[in-house]
C-alpha cells in the first residue's frame, strides 16, 4: 500500500497512456493513493480509478491542480520526440524545455515531494568521441543542431541546478534508450521500416531499446521507490544496424556522410524526409547506454534485452502489415 499521489504530464501520449492505465490499477486494487491524467487533449479513454485534467505545459498554472488534488509525486513525460509535420523548433522549445520549467516551478510551489522525469540518451549527444557505453557520470554534450537533443541536456541541466535550490524536492531522472512495443511509432521505427535501411560509412550504428512495458514498470516503480537519482534506461546489450538488418531481412546501405547529408539537404525541405542534413550524426555516433547503475543501484533489471525488445517489436511489426 502506497500513500502517493501521482500527476502524469503528457499522459494521452504512447508511454502516457499505458502509465496512466497501470497507476490506474493500482488506485483500484488499493496500492496507490491516487493517479491523475494532465495533456493537452484527453484520451479516448480515461481508466477506472484515474482521473483527468486538461493543461498545456507551455502554460503556467499547474501548482493550483497539484495543490488541488494532494499530489505528491509528478511524473513528467510530456515532450516532442517525434515532431508532426509543419513542427518548428521555437514550438518545440516551447514544450520540451519551457513546459518542463513550469512543471519543475509547479512541483516547487505545491510542495510537491518527488520529481520523475524521462531524459533521453540523446542528451549524451552525438558526437565521435561518444565512449563505447556511455555511463551516468559522462558528461552531457546534446548537439545544439538536433532539436530533442538539445533540449533534453537544457532540461537535465536545469534539473541539476534545482538539485542545489530546491533540495527537498527528490528527483529522478531516466536517460531512456530508443523504446519499442507494439504499436510504437517514432523516428527509429520510421527507418527500419523502410525497405533498404540507411547507414554511414564507417559506422556500426549500434542501437539499445527498451521495451515499453519495462519502462512503465520502472515508471510505475520510481513513484515511491526509496531510490532517488540518474540511471539509464535500456535492455542488456545492443544491436547494430547490419544485425538489424539482418533481422529483418532488409539490405543495409551505407554512404558517405556527406553525400548523405547532401541528399537530406535537397529532400527534407520537399516533405520527402523527416530528416535534415543535422541529423547525419545521429545515424553516425548512436550514444549506446550502460545500465550497470539502473540495476545495481536503482535495483531494476528489465525483463527483455535490446535483442529481446526489438525481436518482439519485429514479430509484432509484421503481423500488422
Amino acid at each position: 500500500m502506497s500513500d502517493a499521489r501521482v500527476l502524469v504530464t503528457g499522459s494521452s501520449g504512447y508511454v502516457g497512456r499505458l502509465l496512466l492505465s497501470e497507476l490506474a490499477a493500482r488506485v483500484v486494487d488499493g496500492r496507490l493513493g491516487a493517479v491523475v491524467g494532465a495533456d493537452v487533449r484527453e484520451p479516448a479513454a480515461i481508466p477506472a480509478g484515474a482521473a483527468f485534467i486538461r493543461h498545456d505545459v507551455r502554460e503556467v498554472g499547474l501548482a493550483a491542480a497539484l495543490r488541488e488534488h494532494r499530489i505528491t509525486c509528478v511524473v513528467h513525460l510530456a515532450s516532442i520526440v517525434t515532431p508532426g509535420r509543419g513542427s518548428t523548433r521555437a514550438f518545440e522549445y516551447s514544450v520540451d524545455v519551457q513546459g518542463s520549467e513550469h512543471v519543475l516551478d509547479a512541483c516547487v510551489a505545491a510542495g510537491v515531494h518527488r520529481l520523475v522525469v524521462t531524459s533521453s540518451g540523446a542528451a549524451y549527444g552525438y558526437h565521435a568521441d561518444n565512449p563505447a557505453w556511455l555511463t551516468e557520470e559522462h558528461p552531457l554534450r546534446g548537439n545544439e543542431t538536433f532539436a530533442y537533443s538539445w533540449h533534453k541536456r537544457l532540461v537535465e541541466e536545469m534539473l541539476a541546478q534545482a538539485r542545489i535550490d530546491h533540495p527537498a524536492l527528490e528527483q529522478v531522472i531516466f536517460r531512456v534508450g530508443t523504446i519499442l512495443g507494439a504499436s510504437v511509432n517514432n523516428q527509429i521505427t520510421a527507418l527500419f521500416e523502410k525497405p533498404t535501411l540507411l547507414a554511414i560509412q564507417g559506422s556500426a550504428s549500434p542501437f539499445v531499446f527498451i521495451h515499453d512495458a519495462d519502462l512503465v514498470a520502472l515508471l510505475a516503480q520510481s513513484v515511491d521507490s526509496p531510490v532517488i537519482g540518474i540511471f539509464n534506461v535500456a535492455g542488456d546489450g545492443a544491436m547494430t544496424i547490419d544485425e538489424i538488418g539482418a533481422a529483418l531481412g532488409k539490405r543495409v546501405l551505407r554512404l558517405p556522410a556527406w553525400l548523405l547529408a547532401a541528399a537530406l539537404a535537397v529532400l527534407h525541405p520537399l516533405g520527402l524526409t523527416r530528416y535534415g542534413p543535422a541529423q547525419v550524426d545521429f545515424l553516425r555516433y548512436r550514444p549506446v547506454l550502460d545500465n550497470a547503475r539502473l540495476k545495481s543501484v536503482y535495483g531494476f533489471t528489465p525483463k527483455l534485452t535490446s535483442r529481446q525488445t526489438f525481436e518482439q517489436w519485429m514479430r509484432k511489426a509484421g503481423e500488422g502489415r
